[in-house]
């Protein structure tokens, strides 16, 4: 039961689906907790600021919300961006999680923004369905704006677990921005259809499509904030609930088949595309349902390298040289949680 508002939640939440606080739960008696591990003392970290800002997309005008973490010294010393560009509300749903994480790796000398998409969170526009053509052109748009930036040395990254992972593969497979440099990709899918929560061979998840596809009702129909928006929040708030809030299983179950709208937003669809635009970090966990992508993408990637000629040494290597995979004891959160 949530503590905030005493919604009933499921064993493994680890977030309310109604307020969006944090599940605090009592210990278990039986289980000692073990003590905390020591951390390295850490030297040479940077002072970090953060602000909220407004990325407007050249091709209609529309304007994203972002918050941004910066290196005190980015004004003189133009730094890498990350962007993490996900649906799912920077001001309220995750925000606590964002102010723990996202100031850590700007320390280290990297500007890291978080995205609102399209009709999420206090950002403009309608957000429609999952990974459509407008969320990457979006997401490319992004990347050109954040490395024109005087604090960004033109070098973008992006990372996301779940969605920020399928995004971010996405558009680097799809839309191939030349500002992106690299991606890091935590629990995500080459197929939506086979392996993500919609079906299973071939049978609806009911506990994954029916209940994610409410989550995301909810979530959409919820305002932007007045205090960051301004007196236009109101008719924000009225064009979503006339125009994005049908539930998104009503979409999911009218295909029932591998049909085009899965082999849309499935990576594997844009063949050696995917491998050649950039380096790409693939993380995955055993006890996490998106493990078999992983595997898949490493078994692709170890065969194109094999028909790959001899090296040059005044040669760079080729991209499909430089990926990485790392599947570990997780389920579907962030390795150090």
């Amino acid at each position: 039961q949530c503590a905030s508002c005493g919604e009933g939640l499921p064993p493994q939440a680890k977030f309310c689906f109604s307020c969006g606080q944090p599940c605090q739960k009592p210990p278990c008696p039986s289980e000692a907790i073990p003590p905390a591990r020591p951390r390295p003392a850490e030297t040479g970290r940077l002072q970090v600021s953060s602000s909220d800002l407004w990325i407007p997309l050249p091709s209609d005008g529309t304007k994203l919300f972002a918050r941004l973490w910066l290196p005190t010294t980015a004004t003189s010393a133009p730094v890498p961006a990350i962007v993490e560009y996900l649906p799912y509300r920077a001001s309220d749903w995750t925000s606590l999680r964002d102010e723990l994480r996202h100031p850590l790796v700007a320390s280290h000398g990297y500007g890291v923004l978080r995205v609102d998409l399209r009709g999420t969170g206090n950002s403009e526009g309608l957000c429609l369905d999952e990974y459509t053509d407008a969320e990457w052109d979006d997401g490319a748009e992004v990347t050109a704006w954040v490395a024109q930036q005087p604090w960004c040395s033109g070098r973008v990254g992006m990372y996301g677990k779940s969605w920020g992972g399928f995004n971010a593969l996405q558009i680097s497979a799809f839309r191939r921005p030349p500002a992106l440099k690299a991606v890091i990709s935590l629990y995500a899918t080459d197929d939506r259809f086979t392996d993500d929560i919609h079906y299973l061979g071939g049978c609806v998840m009911a506990q994954g499509m029916l209940s994610w596809g409410n989550v995301m009702h909810l979530w959409n129909a919820r305002p932007p904030l007045p205090s960051v928006v301004g007196p236009q929040w109101s008719q924000i708030w009225v064009q979503r609930l006339s125009g994005s809030c049908a539930p998104w299983s009503e979409i999911w179950l009218r295909h029932q088949r591998r049909d085009d709208y899965w082999k849309h937003g499935s990576v594997n669809e844009a063949g050696q595309s995917l491998l050649q635009h950039c380096p790409v970090y693939f993380f995955g966990g055993w006890r996490d349902c998106y493990k078999n992508c992983l595997c898949r993408l490493a078994d692709t990637c170890a065969s194109e390298r094999r028909t790959l000629p001899s090296p040059s040494p005044s040669d760079p290597a080729p991209v499909i040289t430089q990926h990485r995979f790392l599947l570990g004891p997780w389920s579907h959160e962030f390795p150090d949680v």
